[in-house]
């Protein structure tokens, strides 16, 4: 026992601690530096003595890094395709702000007035900007070469205070005064009323949103418009010979305001001013329904909202009523009856179903005008006169009976078969039934040879305003990006 010591004694100076290792705070200068700026080892937990480093250690910070990249690179991109779609949205005029209709934009710079975008208004703040319009369609800021923003102040001068003596007319929402703008445009401007139920502010609004965008040389132009606190006007391009219907029926005319004063006595107009005429006010038809998505319905067309420029081309106004149409096979929508008596279309009339065929009927109406030269309704005639479209139907058909229903002082200004093919075009367009109706585009085409036959002058030619093409899109879904065939 004596000459071999024990294991375990043996073993005890083997575990023995092994003395402590200086501490780096304790070391001097050079050693204490190194020692705070060495690296920390990839695992935070030191390998078992004796062991080899786990590897998952290793593996993970590699893969969280790769990951973020990844979530990084995904963020990158889900920010772009955001943006693309807004910028396609906001060029579709679709509202990418959240603003309800009717609520001020969330951003306005007053300074902005006057500039090409039309955003703001002093005093009344920014309307229409990047969201839904009265139509239910999305309103687009006018473009630079569209409606400019005027002040109050502005059209004041510009009408010499809205004197009597440059009213042009009066409507059902306000009154129309000659002006001259402050460049020396010549200008018709309508100072729309607003009544209790806010119907002027709606037909500001509806005239704005379309016709700052659709661009026709068939449809009168938008100059600018004025949302001045409470006031509300529009201003259109001066057309020097009034309306339709101050030649058709110049006696109506001046009793209902809608002219303050005849027109110039240069006589009634001829066969074919009416056919240019005709041909111009179906071309504006045209546009509106073939060559617009969805389809704008103007709803109150009549001889009134046609007017006539120095060479009595015929453009469409007055857009306070339209309604955009249904995309669907029937292309029908139900809304409250408006219109003019003696043009509203049967079916519409008494169902109050508005379809692109309600307008055609009253363009048949506005041709058998131009044919005779009577009113839609005349309570003066004797009886079975009352009504021209029932009165001038069954006329339309017969030869003898057409040549003597003629307005009278178009007497040998034209030849019976293109009087008999006039005729047959009314005829269709006045048709009861809504489904035996041409499209405008069949009128268009049917009107163009009669025109063209004249050989003192053609309608046919494009006015010198300057036709734009326009896609109008739909809120929900957004249509084809082609521009549009012009009219």
């Amino acid at each position: 026992m004596t000459g071999h010591p024990r294991p375990e004694m043996a073993d005890v100076s083997a575990f023995s601690p092994s003395p402590p290792a200086p501490s780096p705070l304790s070391a001097g200068g050079d050693v204490a530096a190194d020692a705070l700026l060495a690296p920390w080892p990839l695992s935070p937990w030191p390998a078992p003595h004796g062991s080899r480093p786990n590897p998952l250690f290793a593996i993970l910070p590699l893969s969280a890094l790769a990951i973020g990249l990844v979530l990084l690179v995904a963020v990158a991109v889900i920010l772009v395709l955001t943006r693309r779609g807004r910028l396609r949205m906001v060029g579709a005029g679709v509202s990418v702000d959240g603003d309800k209709p009717g609520a001020p934009a969330s951003s306005c710079d007053s300074s902005a007035r006057g500039s090409h975008n039309g955003r703001c208004y002093p005093a009344a703040g920014c309307i229409y900007g990047g969201r839904l319009g009265p139509l239910g369609l999305a309103v687009v800021q006018p473009r630079s070469q569209g409606a400019q923003v005027f002040t109050y102040r502005e059209l004041e001068r510009a009408t010499d205070g809205f004197s009597e003596g440059n009213v042009l007319g009066r409507g059902a929402y306000g009154v129309v005064f000659r002006g001259r703008l402050g460049d020396g445009t010549p200008a018709a401007i309508k100072r729309l009323q607003l009544d209790l139920r806010r119907q002027g502010e709606r037909e500001f609004r509806v005239e704005v949103d379309l016709l700052s965008r659709m661009h026709s040389p068939h449809l009168v132009g938008l100059l600018g418009y004025c949302a001045d606190q409470s006031h509300r006007l529009l201003v259109f391009e001066f057309m020097p010979n009034g309306t339709l219907k101050s030649h058709l029926h110049p006696a109506a005319a001046v009793a209902t305001e809608e002219a303050m004063t005849p027109p110039p006595p240069q006589g009634p107009l001829d066969w074919q001013t009416r056919l240019c005429i005709a041909l111009d006010c179906a071309r504006a038809l045209e546009f509106l329904h073939e060559h617009t998505s969805p389809a704008v319905i103007h709803r109150d067309f009549n001889c009134s909202n046609v007017l006539l420029d120095h060479n009595y081309r015929a453009r469409v106004s007055d857009f306070a009523t339209a309604k955009v149409g249904s995309n669907k096979a029937n292309g029908q929508v139900r809304t409250r009856v408006l219109g003019t008596t003696g043009y509203l279309a049967p079916e519409y009339a008494s169902t109050g179903k508005l379809t692109t065929k309600s307008d055609v009927y009253s363009y048949g109406v506005v041709l058998l005008e131009l044919l005779t030269g009577r009113v839609p309704v005349d309570t003066q005639r004797p009886p079975g006169q009352h009504v021209l479209v029932s009165w001038a139907l069954p006329r339309l058909t017969n030869r003898e009976r057409l040549v003597q229903m003629v307005d009278p002082a178009l007497k040998g200004q034209f030849t019976v078969k293109d009087l008999v093919q006039v005729a047959a075009i009314a005829a269709m367009c006045v048709q009861t039934k809504a489904e035996y109706r041409p499209l405008m585009t069949d009128v268009v085409q049917s009107l163009i040879p009669i025109v063209k036959k004249s050989p003192v002058m053609s309608c046919s030619s494009t006015p010198a305003r300057p036709l734009q093409h326009v896609v109008y899109m739909s809120p929900l879904k957004k249509q084809g990006s082609p521009a549009a065939k012009a009219p």
